[in-house]
């Protein structure tokens, strides 16, 4: 299939995709190289085919989400990148789309910010049966990233995505509202989140942060505008690709996300889901996007003696552990301390709303609660300590960042 690749009404540059893969095959004519995705480098003319359809294939659903097999067979759709075709690419994160060859296809027409979307993509992955023939594919749903099963809906018209948990404890999306009020109580720029049921299982549901003017890039395509030294850390290298593209207030930034994914022990703060927002014609950064995705925190696949020891608990995006990453933090002088007073008791009702029982038991919500005063006593007497200088090295660097696997394992 021919087309012209797009960034909202801006021809960027003419790409073929093979029908049978999903693939990009070929890039022709560059029109708009400046607003080629991040990462895509340009050398005589010619765009790097390879970069392209990485950033192409992180735009699909990945093959782990939970419960794609069956969904691509109910679609009758070999791959999840042939998904990709079939809604033009469209996204709510970002303004990039194909406009396939003759088409005459306008974004004012067909893009999710402004218009309607379909269902039927977001019904049949979250496991509903098929109820027609033929399927609207029309839908923000096949260019939504991470493992768990998600989707877009309009509700009061908004564009609000909603996420699931995984398997025993469904423990994500209450975390999800944790993070949010320890955030809140701290004054830190955030995505709020509340909990809904759908078929007795809990569902987290957030507000599209990003408008029909406005688009995301990850931090992980912020990495790739230039290329990082062996001796150069990630925090650093990310910090001098911010920048130099005029990304404002990074470290205030990182400060404040390193601080709050300590307090909630997450563990999968990959490079896909934090970045910063811009404007999607003029390319004007506007700055971090407000910290969203903290569900895979707290313990949410651990027992409450897993959780009491903290000893297997992982760190992202930028070193392997937590305490190594804190020593990453410039200045704690931002966070007020007595404002999380009282959070174990809000953390305890929530648990143990209705319906929560069934997944969290009362052994579990007292481990919940404990490790985060835990971690915020341990942190206020970290802060005390600190000094202002950042101690940045090498040392512990992650060495692959890629989102957390939902998959259950077996216990040996």
């Amino acid at each position: 299939m021919n087309c012209t690749f797009m960034h909202k009404r801006i021809p960027v540059a003419e790409i073929e995709i093979d029908d049978a893969t999903g693939f990009i095959q070929k890039i022709g004519k560059i029109y708009a190289p400046e607003h080629l995705p991040i990462g895509i480098t340009v050398r005589k003319g010619v765009a790097d085919r390879t970069a392209f359809n990485d950033w192409w294939t992180d735009r699909s659903i990945p093959a782990s989400r939970s419960g794609i097999r069956e969904a691509l067979e109910t679609l009758k759709v070999s791959s999840t990148k042939m998904l990709l075709t079939r809604c033009y690419g469209l996204s709510l994160s970002d303004q990039y789309w194909i406009r396939p060859e003759d088409s005459g296809l306008r974004w004012e027409e067909i893009n999710f910010f402004e218009n309607d979307f379909s269902d039927d993509i977001g019904d049949i992955l979250f496991g509903e049966n098929k109820k027609k023939d033929i399927l609207n594919f029309g839908s923000p749903d096949s260019t939504s990233d991470g493992n768990l099963k998600k989707r877009w809906k309009i509700i009061d018209g908004k564009r609000c995505l909603i996420k699931g948990g995984s398997n025993p404890f469904r423990q994500q999306p209450f975390n999800e509202v944790i993070a949010s009020e320890i955030m809140r109580r701290l004054d830190i720029p955030h995505v709020p989140y509340t909990v809904i049921w759908n078929k007795n299982a809990p569902y987290s549901v957030c507000e599209d942060f990003v408008n029909k003017d406005t688009e995301l890039v990850p931090a992980w395509r912020i990495l790739k505008f230039k290329k990082r030294d062996n001796n150069t850390s990630w925090y650093r290298h990310f910090v001098n690709c911010c920048e130099a593209l005029g990304i404002k207030d990074v470290i205030p930034f990182l400060d404040r996300m390193i601080i709050t994914d300590y307090i909630i022990a997450n563990e999968d703060r990959h490079l896909n889901n934090f970045g910063a927002i811009r404007n999607a014609e003029t390319l004007e950064w506007l700055g971090m996007a407000p910290i969203y995705d903290s569900g895979s925190s707290l313990g949410y696949d651990k027992m409450p003696a897993q959780m009491r020891s903290e000893n297997d608990v992982q760190c992202k995006p930028f070193k392997n552990h937590h305490t190594e990453q804190l020593k990453l933090v410039t200045s704690f002088d931002r966070i007020d301390f007595n404002a999380l007073s009282g959070i174990s008791e809000y953390i305890t009702e929530l648990l143990s709303c209705e319906g929560a029982v069934d997944y969290i038991d009362e052994s579990r919500i007292r481990a919940i609660a404990a490790g985060v005063e835990r971690r915020i006593n341990n942190l206020n007497q970290f802060a005390v300590a600190h000094t202002a200088e950042c101690k940045d090295s090498t040392d512990d660097d992650v060495e692959e960042d890629i989102a957390e696997d939902y998959t259950p394992k077996m216990n040996m």
